[in-house]
């Protein structure tokens, strides 16, 4: 196969493809190869990956030893289907239940992390035998319908029908605001949410880190608080740790942090490594009433649970999640002495290897437009997000290394000085 210039291929994407498929800079490269934090592009330029697929390849790109064991599975059997009997799916619940958190046990296995929330969300409904949701702005759950309209920010919550019954509560960080004041404020409108429709709500839904809302931290008690508001009305907590899971904040999951077990669980992205694979989790008395009839036709399929096997090996044996905590503080440290020097830059947060350098939302997206577009010309890829588009984006695979760090900081320092005097 001929290597098709980035040309050829944004002509393919505007002919074949539907108009919504974006991509990020004005002169994408064409990417063509991954070795564990580094990928490569057509021309064999290298680029120091600090973005991981948005936080898919925690254990690294085409990682050997994952790929060793997926390939050899595929040599054995690739799908049957989960109608029959095989040993990697079972193997894959089991070692689960190792590390969730709390007396989580029970999994069911689906395809990507908008199928692990729908299914989170309908399990929450036959558990409680409630329909309505509470949500929160900043939040992104997926694109089916009904998780699209648990999510709180307009531009991925582009259903012209939303389906009802959902009640949104501010994020619990609003840029500008001091965080303490922004959590009591979220934690607030939850509280008169339930003294209204309590009874008629299933579950809330949210994200222990807002990644794609531009890495909003809570406090250290706002789980807390939040789940006995919920407790005290029957409404189960839902924690949607598709971007947060699998050591990528320090943490196993993102809520170890918080000290909180929620009563269901959803994942997916870092579990397969970029094998495609999602799964939900949940509490024994909650888990017990998904007892219908249901299946997932590719869920749970041999290869993508070897995958999930081999990166539970693979983060176990490297310390994936002390390395995260280690070198997260390095580089949040590393960001904060860069964003000191600028008052248009408000904040750096996040927790572990997901990190967000936060702009002022007057001017913020250009100006991490035109870094992302000159940090890619140096060599480092960097991903952005934020409900203006205003948040540059750090959330590298975990194998990344100090001196990786040390080279893109620099690179950024230097970037920042010119864009910030030309944009």
């Amino acid at each position: 196969m001929t290597d098709l210039t980035p040309e050829a291929i944004i002509d393919k994407k505007k002919a074949y493809l539907f108009p919504n498929q974006l991509h990020f800079y004005k002169n994408p490269p064409h990417i063509i190869k991954g070795d564990m934090q580094y990928l490569y592009d057509s021309n064999g330029k290298r680029y120091t990956d600090f973005f991981a697929g948005v936080t898919v390849v925690n254990c690294g790109h085409c990682n050997a030893y994952i790929n060793h064991a997926v390939a050899a599975q595929l040599g054995k059997l690739q799908h049957t289907s989960v109608i029959y009997l095989t040993q990697p799916m079972v193997d894959l619940a089991e070692k689960l239940s190792a590390v969730l958190p709390g007396d989580m046990h029970q999994t069911f296995f689906c395809n990507s992390g908008t199928e692990a929330n729908e299914g989170a969300l309908l399990l929450a409904r036959m558990a409680t035998g409630r329909k309505k949701f509470i949500a929160f702005e900043g939040g992104l759950h997926g694109r089916s319908a009904l998780t699209m309209s648990v999510t709180g920010i307009p531009m991925w919550r582009i259903d012209p029908f939303p389906e009802e019954g959902v009640y949104f509560a501010p994020s619990f960080a609003v840029d500008g605001e001091p965080v303490n004041e922004s959590a009591e404020a979220s934690l607030s409108a939850v509280r008169e949410i339930l003294s209204t429709h309590g009874d008629e709500i299933a579950a809330c839904i949210v994200e222990p880190i807002q990644g794609n809302g531009g890495m909003k931290t809570p406090p250290k008690d706002f789980f807390k608080r939040l789940k006995a508001l919920l407790e005290a009305h029957g409404v189960l907590l839902i924690a949607d740790e598709v971007q947060t899971g699998f050591a990528r904040t320090g943490h196993m999951f993102a809520m170890e942090a918080f000290d909180v077990v929620p009563d269901i669980m959803s994942m997916a992205k870092a579990l397969g490594n970029g094998i495609p694979i999602g799964a939900f989790s949940a509490r024994p008395e909650v888990a017990k009433a998904f007892n219908k009839p249901s299946a997932s036709t590719l869920g749970g399929n041999p290869v993508s649970a070897t995958a999930g096997l081999a990166v539970l090996d693979y983060i176990e044996k490297h310390d994936l999640t002390e390395r995260s905590a280690r070198l997260g503080e390095l580089l949040k440290t590393a960001l904060q002495d860069i964003a000191n020097a600028y008052a248009d830059v408000t904040a750096v947060r996040g927790m572990g290897l997901m990190l967000g350098m936060v702009f002022k939302t007057d001017g913020g997206a250009e100006k991490v437009d035109a870094i992302l577009e000159t940090m890619k010309d140096r060599g480092f890829i960097i991903g952005k997000n934020g409900m203006a588009r205003n948040v540059l984006a750090f959330q590298p695979p975990l194998v990344i290394g100090e001196e990786d760090i040390r080279r893109m900081t620099e690179a950024l320092a230097e970037v920042m000085a010119e864009v910030m005097t030309a944009v």
